[in-house]
């Protein structure tokens, strides 16, 4: 960690191939830990995803939206996050500092594949960084007219051993759920009615033991 700037920023390959998380086709995707009390980051769909065909994706903490950019626009933030390339010491562990305990994560798809995962508050950005925070200002508070609700067909279902304050409810879905604390599975969005979605946890008991439990909605593409 960069004791200049204070805290994580770094450059590195994305290997090929869809790794779970990932999303087919995206040329950015943002992800930011969720700010909302007693929020989980396993379960928060990723706060910005823009596809090569101008579609995007808006997360908040639970809820998603999707629309589409002009080839112009689409074409403007993709040239402006490879550029970021050229920031000086843009390999190096970079923090912005400020009161914000927010950690983002972006990754930038075209050429040679890069990842900036930063914390702190964009907007104290240092001169040399200022594009960096900028466009990660503009990604987090993204606002577009085309935008409308977005309804997942799946989730994703992330399970850990853990207790969570207050009761809990019984585990409803067709498989033990000590496969799901082995395997990536997803959820149909049936299935997932009546449970907190997002980033927002569930607390499960089964047996004797306590789970806390979180459905990430799935992007068309994305591998739980």
């Amino acid at each position: 960690m960069s004791r200049v700037l204070a805290a994580a920023l770094l450059s590195l390959c994305v290997p090929g191939g869809l790794e779970a998380g990932d999303v087919q086709d995206a040329v950015l995707v943002l992800e930011a830990s969720p700010g909302t009390p007693g929020s989980d980051a396993t379960g928060a769909p990723p706060r910005f995803v823009l596809l090569e065909d101008g579609q995007v994706f808006v997360g908040g903490s639970s809820l998603v939206e999707t629309g589409r950019l002009e080839k112009r626009e689409a074409q403007s933030l993709s040239k402006r996050a490879t550029a970021l390339r050229k920031l000086p010491g843009i390999g190096s562990p970079i923090a912005f500092g400020g009161p914000s305990p927010s950690t983002l994560r972006l990754r930038v798809f075209e050429k040679q594949p890069l990842e900036i995962v930063a914390t702190g508050d964009p907007a104290l950005a240092p001169p040399p960084l200022a594009a960096l925070g900028a466009l990660l200002g503009e990604l987090l508070d993204f606002h577009h007219p085309s935008l409308r609700p977005y309804a997942p067909s799946a989730f994703a279902i992330n399970v850990r051993q853990a207790r969570l304050t207050g009761g809990c409810r019984a585990w409803t879905f067709a498989f033990p759920i000590a496969e799901a604390l082995t395997v990536s599975r997803s959820v149909p969005a049936a299935e997932a009615s009546g449970w907190p979605t997002g980033a927002m946890p569930a607390s499960v008991c089964v047996d004797d033991r306590r789970y806390v439990v979180t459905l990430r909605p799935l992007l068309p593409a994305e591998r739980p």
